[in-house]
């Protein structure tokens, strides 16, 4: 593939590109138009050189087919992918509309439900690739599209972005990529991801459409990559006075540090903002309960007063508010990784500064550090505060940890798995269980048979509150729908009836009809009846009306071969006239109506046909006196040559005449007469 813009290439001699509509380090965006199914499509077009890689290209193949396996309505769907002479291109729904940055920069901040609302399809798609085991990595307000009509989607399912300014990328069996804002912590310092990966950058656009700003920034990406790392995202309630605990506490729990303390997956955080959503619904301004179920476990001991982080008594040393933090040996390498000098974490403003932990500044000979509150007190004075100290820290953890043994895991109930099962199998089982149930509408399935479950919500297998209610999504049965009737509609008519069936047009062929009116529909295939898939082609045959017949100029020709090649084209000729022509040749045409042009299969063509010169009968002027004969003759229109007879006598009377009486002659023919 060559450098130049792919506009006005044909792919795979099917996809008509056009003009670019976005573009990123990996590919392009070019609208297109799927010329075998006559529709607009976008088409994600793979930078020159990026496919000489065996092994990118060979992941963006696969990746690209495990996006296609996503369907869902809050998914860009992917419709095909191919490669065209080393052109690697991914064909996808086009969605017209703008983005979620967008958003953000002309409404927020923006109050608690809104954000949720449009955070919610977010996380139901995301949900969906979870359970197919697709992690998307890049979840960003630039890859959630929202339609014109207001349905979010998001795009970019399974693909890897190629590095560029604003982006951070860490490899570990191969490189993960994102965007550094959106960056869970474990991305920076390990190159791991998981599907919490996914649920930290939600967190991340909950605190941002909440706020307007990033909970983290910086003037480089590796400072905001530190931050991720070693900061948590502060409570958006901090910025945006009035925003409800439960909302900061869900924030808090998407976007802990410890990836332990994140929901699992996008499934999981869904019923969080789901229950965030009806608290906010209800006009609920606090919520202990839920606030303390959303809150991460080491955010709730740290709120109860227990340091989580902090090394025992005897390795401790007392550090003023402005010394610096000591960094442990593999803190120092994973930093060192990202670029970044370590420093104090409490003195933001300042440049860090390398400080070695105590082993090693002994072993360098350095002093210890002064304490920033003067003189150490006695230890005598101190010998009884540590014992005390550390059983009322015992028990106070022991307290939090029962608690929080309590409301984190305790108190829950595992909901059961009821997939495939009957309605009334699934209810029943759940009830037993102790759940409410609540049907929600069904969905057509391929696999599923009609009635019974596709899928729940919550999910097989997650820990709930006992009395929680369980959606239960049944199937429809496979989604097939039939063709309607199409004849004699005009296209127009023809493509709303198939969009109201969820099919489409597919190639349209003109014919001529002597019966079906131009424009409209004479056949389609497949014909009425036949049950198809969603999205399925039907082939239409649209009539260019009657077709015309070329009459020719048929005057001077023999009448009997005029009138078989136009009786031959489906006209039909008639030839009643006829007339004595003294020039036209008995049987053929002396005129004809129309004289020439086209009409249509049974029209009439009118011919005139020639009989020939006219014969008149010859009278007998044998004996009759010259003049007298002459007279005669020319009145019948006959010319007149007299000759004188052998012997003549000079009487001036007809001895002979030729041609003789009684004969019948053309008009105009010559009578010689003999005169004795």
């Amino acid at each position: 593939m060559t450098d130049r813009e792919p506009q006005g290439q044909l792919l795979d001699g099917r996809y008509l590109v056009g003009p670019r509509v976005a573009r990123g380090g990996m590919a392009s965006v070019h609208e297109a138009v799927d010329q075998r199914l006559h529709r607009t499509v976008a088409v994600k077009i793979m930078h020159p050189g990026l496919g000489d890689d065996g092994d990118f290209a060979a992941r963006f193949v696969r990746e690209a087919r495990a996006a296609a396996r996503l369907s869902h309505p809050n998914i860009v769907a992917v419709y095909d992918q191919g490669d065209d002479d080393g052109t690697l291109f991914l064909a996808m729904e086009l969605v017209s509309g703008h983005t979620l940055r967008d958003t953000v920069t002309k409404e927020a901040p923006m109050p608690p439900a809104r954000a949720l609302a449009l955070l919610e399809p977010v996380v139901s798609a995301l949900a969906a690739a979870h359970r197919a085991g697709i992690i998307h990595r890049d979840v960003k307000p630039e890859n959630v599209l929202i339609a014109d009509d207001g349905r979010v989607k998001v795009a970019d399912f399974g693909l890897a972005k190629a590095i560029g300014t604003d982006t951070q990328h860490t490899a570990t069996g191969g490189v993960l990529i994102g965007t550094v804002s959106y960056l869970a912590p474990e991305l920076v310092s390990e190159g791991t991801s998981d599907a919490r990966a996914d649920v930290y950058a939600v967190g991340v656009m909950l605190y941002e459409l909440l706020t307007g700003s990033k909970p983290h920034e910086g003037e480089t990406p590796i400072q905001v990559a530190y931050k991720h790392v070693h900061e948590d995202v502060p409570a958006p309630s901090l910025r945006v006075p009035g925003i409800p605990a439960y909302v900061d506490a869900l924030v808090a729990r998407a976007t802990a540090r410890d990836r332990s303390q994140r929901p699992a997956d996008a499934g999981v955080l869904l019923r969080h903002v789901h229950r965030v959503s009806n608290a906010l619904t209800a006009g609920v301004s606090e919520d202990v309960e839920l606030t303390q179920d959303l809150t991460p476990l080491l955010a709730a001991v740290a709120a109860a007063g227990v340091d989580t982080d902090e090394p025992p008594a005897a390795d401790q040393h007392r550090l003023g508010d402005t010394s610096p933090e000591v960094w442990e040996p593999e803190e120092l390498a994973d930093l060192a990784a990202l670029g970044v000098t370590p420093g104090s974490a409490r003195d933001t403003d300042a440049e860090p500064t390398a400080v070695v932990a105590p082993a090693t500044r002994a072993a360098a000979g350095a002093p210890a550090p002064a304490t920033a509150t003067g003189p150490r007190p006695p230890a005598r004075r101190r010998r009884w505060r540590g014992p005390v100290a550390l059983l009322l820290a015992l028990l106070l953890a022991a307290g939090v940890g029962l608690g929080a043994w309590w409301f984190g895991w305790a108190r829950y109930t595992t909901v059961p798995t009821v997939l495939g099962q009957s309605e009334s199998s699934a209810v029943t089982e759940l009830e037993a269980a102790g759940f409410e149930i609540d049907l929600a509408e069904g969905v057509y399935s391929e696999s599923v048979d009609r009635g019974d479950v596709v899928s729940s919500s919550p999910g097989p297998g997650d820990r709930v509150l006992p009395g929680e209610t369980v959606t239960l999504v049944l199937s429809l049965g496979v989604e097939r729908y039939p063709v309607p009737s199409l004849e004699g509609l005009t296209e127009g008519e023809a493509r709303d009836a198939l969009d109201e069936v969820s099919l489409e047009v597919g190639r349209v062929k003109e014919k001529f009809s002597e019966t079906v009116e131009s424009g409209r529909v004479i056949r389609h295939d497949p014909g009425e009846g036949r049950q198809l898939r969603p999205g399925s082609a039907v082939d239409l045959v649209v009539s260019k009306g009657r077709k015309p017949i070329n009459v020719g100029d048929w005057v001077g020709e023999d009448a009997d071969r005029a009138q078989a090649v136009l009786e031959r084209k489906g006209l039909v000729v008639d030839r009643a006239q006829e007339q004595f022509d003294d020039t036209v040749p008995e049987g053929a045409i002396i005129a004809q109506t129309p004289q020439s042009g086209t009409l249509f299969r049974g029209d009439t063509v009118t011919l005139v046909v020639s009989l020939g010169p006219e014969l008149v009968e010859v009278p007998n002027v044998r004996a009759q006196g010259v003049e007298s004969a002459r007279q005669e003759l020319e009145a019948l229109g006959f010319v007149v040559r007299t000759v004188n007879a052998s012997g003549y006598l000079g009487l001036g009377f007809v001895f002979s005449q030729d041609p003789g009486g009684g004969q019948s002659v053309p008009r105009g023919s010559t009578i010689t007469l003999s005169i004795i």
